[in-house]
């Protein structure tokens, strides 16, 4: 039997996870400072882990998969960073869009550490998750 709450909060960290991961999949390439582009792939790496630790965990809170972004907000993500950049593809608006996405994965992060009675592993990861968006964050602001 699913444990609805675990299971919820499972669901939206993989994503979260996932919509960070494909945001950096989409945008690498635009990228022709070296350092920078170092620093996108490290995040990348680390949406990855998320990820995978999400897919370990998930199993013992229900018999299906976690949710993943659908091909359409895929497509959706891609085309919105297409049009965003479309103009100006400076490392400075590089860093803006990705910082607003972050942005809204940190919200969505701390509203979910405020589900009561979550399993400690599961917190333990949304922990990891958050601190990791606000390091990203903070490496990011140096692109602006």
């Amino acid at each position: 039997m699913a444990k609805d709450k675990e299971v919820n909060v499972l669901d939206e960290l993989h994503k979260g996870a996932c919509m960070g991961a494909d945001a950096i999949y989409f945008i690498i390439d635009k990228i022709d400072d070296k350092k920078f582009k170092e620093v996108l792939k490290k995040q990348y790496d680390k949406y990855m882990d998320i990820k995978e630790r999400i897919c370990k965990l998930y199993p013992e809170y229900s018999n299906k998969k976690p949710h993943e972004t659908s091909n359409l907000n895929k497509v959706m993500t891609w085309y919105g960073i297409e049009m965003n950049l479309m103009m100006n593809d400076s490392n400075s608006k590089i860093a803006e869009l990705l910082i607003q996405g972050t942005n809204m994965g940190i919200i969505e992060g701390r509203k979910l550490l405020n589900h009561k009675g979550t399993n400690k592993d599961i917190l333990k990861l949304l922990r990891e998750y958050i601190d990791m968006q606000e390091d990203a964050l903070e490496k990011l602001k140096t692109y602006l």
